[in-house]
């Protein structure tokens, strides 16, 4: 970055003068995004009653998305490659706007299950688009970290701010809102980025590799959706059995055929880099816990405290801002001058001691002393965490591969969050199942001790996601040995800067 006479910074050679307002646009973007895989938990009870939708169908209305959504991810993220990004950011937010129009409208199960599956859609056209977009728009070390930060705090906290708007919307609006919220966002998204976002044409000369979308995003449909399966049926389910067999035969022929093809989906030499398959792993580790965490509390405030939505949602805001001041206050300053594991390490390190005191949970754990606490620490090594496993992952990729490297880092974080979900809630299920046979002796003594069982398990499946939390951070310190930005080498391969 060139110094003015004044000693004011410039800009660097070539970069957009709007490039900060453009990332004010790529934010509201990937917001939109995250917090629609949580804004519908809360408002789902309602949306049940209302649509008649039946227990064992409910889940769909979660299920649908998150399965697009993993699903295609890889898919959208050569697209955007081939097409553009912009184009591709753009497509994206006005299909996830129609389809949000269209849940919000639906007078069927299967019309608000069918939007839900395209809102998954375009978010994997859209997710990877913009994060692309980030990379190449940012590409002097110091702003890469600021912006990188913000993105970081969004990715992290998208979840929590998706219970906090569920819950506020749901109770002082109705659950149809709680889709409808995207639309006005998304249009506001659209002006900005014909305004204000700036992008190379795509590739025309390359062609979509079809088996590999074919193996590639059907493996990663069946692993997402077993997982899924795997929390009402068991994990010894002749059908969960079947998706995790079938999607780990597709994905092992996915990787055979990418070292065969001419234009491959996904280019192995973006997983075989070590910094970047570090990154990968840390993130699939640390969302497993980062989901469990969000499923048991939720179900600990509304369930055993009895706390209202709006209340339940507010509670979640220490997590928020722990998040935010963590990747924007800590990491983006610091991620210039130490190594990305000297971050990453004591982030999970930070959110297993948070997770830690969640294992402390009785039925009447007081909030300020045992719930704030471990949220804090939570929500600082996330946003420790998050930043630098975004900009390391997608730092010295080619232009081409901009798409396809930011779709895996979704990739990973999507299926890592279907995992934790399913893993976690069924350990916690099977643990409070054998606590209440154990200690339920007196009949009068029920209630108290199906809350007790229910606390119980939850304690016993975050004792496990503290595990998989320490996991994490010994991947990232062993796997990811990048140096900070300033003292990269001098020939080392940096992403473009957009004309």
């Amino acid at each position: 970055m060139s110094v003015t006479r004044t000693g004011e910074p410039q800009a660097p050679e070539g970069a957009d003068a709007h490039r900060w307002w453009g990332l004010v646009i790529i934010a509201l973007a990937q917001l939109m995004v995250v917090l629609d895989a949580t804004i519908v938990n809360i408002a789902l009870p309602s949306a049940q009653h209302d649509l008649g939708i039946s227990d064992g169908n409910r889940q769909w209305v979660i299920t649908a998305y998150t399965l697009a959504f993993g699903g295609l991810l890889l898919l959208g993220g050569r697209i955007a490659d081939l097409v553009g990004r912009k184009r591709t950011f753009v497509f994206g937010l006005i299909g996830f706007a129609v389809a949000s129009a269209v849940g919000g409208a639906a007078t069927s199960p299967g019309m608000l299950f069918g939007a839900r599956a395209l809102q998954g859609s375009f978010a994997a056209v859209l997710a990877p688009s913009a994060l692309s977009l980030l990379t190449t728009t940012f590409t002097d070390p110091k702003e890469r970290g600021k912006a990188f930060g913000v993105y970081g705090a969004l990715a992290g906290s998208g979840s929590a701010i998706g219970l906090i708007a569920g819950g506020l919307l749901t109770e002082y609006l109705n659950w149809r809102w709680c889709l409808y919220v995207n639309i006005p966002i998304a249009i506001i998204a659209v002006f900005g980025a014909f305004a204000l976002l700036r992008d190379r044409p795509g590739n025309k000369n390359a062609r979509l590799d079809i088996p590999g979308v074919m193996l590639g995003c059907g493996g990663l449909v069946a692993l997402v959706y077993g997982f899924s399966e795997a929390e009402p049926r068991g994990w010894t389910d002749p059908l969960v059995l079947s998706l995790f067999a079938v999607g780990v035969t597709l994905l092992i022929a996915f990787v055979v055929w990418q070292t065969k093809a001419a234009s491959p989906l996904l280019p192995l030499h973006i997983v075989k880099d070590r910094n970047r398959a570090g990154c990968f792993l840390t993130m699939a580790l640390a969302v497993i816990g980062l989901f469990g965490m969000f499923l048991f509390l939720t179900y600990y405030l509304q369930v055993v405290l009895g706390y209202s939505p709006v209340k339940t949602g507010m509670a979640f805001l220490p997590l928020t801002a722990a998040i935010v001041v963590g990747s924007t206050q800590i990491s983006a300053r610091l991620l210039q001058h130490v190594a990305p594991r000297m971050l990453m390490v004591p982030g999970m390190i930070l959110a297993a001691g948070g997770m830690l005191i969640f294992t402390q949970l009785a039925v009447d754990s007081d909030y300020a002393g045992r719930l704030l606490p471990g949220l804090i620490l939570m929500g600082l090594g996330m946003g420790l965490t998050f930043m630098p496993v975004f900009a390391t992952a997608t730092a010295g990729v080619a232009p081409q591969d901009s798409g396809v490297t930011s779709a895996t880092v979704n990739t990973s974080q999507q299926v890592g969050g279907s995992i934790g979900t399913a893993l976690l809630n069924t350990i916690a299920t099977t643990s409070g199942a054998a606590y209440i046979a154990a200690h339920l002796h007196d009949p009068a003594q029920q209630a108290l001790i199906t809350k007790e069982g229910i606390v119980h398990g939850y304690t016993v499946a975050i004792w496990w996601a503290v595990g998989i939390m320490l996991l994490a951070g010994l991947v990232a310190g062993l796997m990811v040995t990048a140096k900070p930005p300033k003292h990269a080498p001098a020939d080392a391969p940096v992403p473009e800067s957009v004309a």
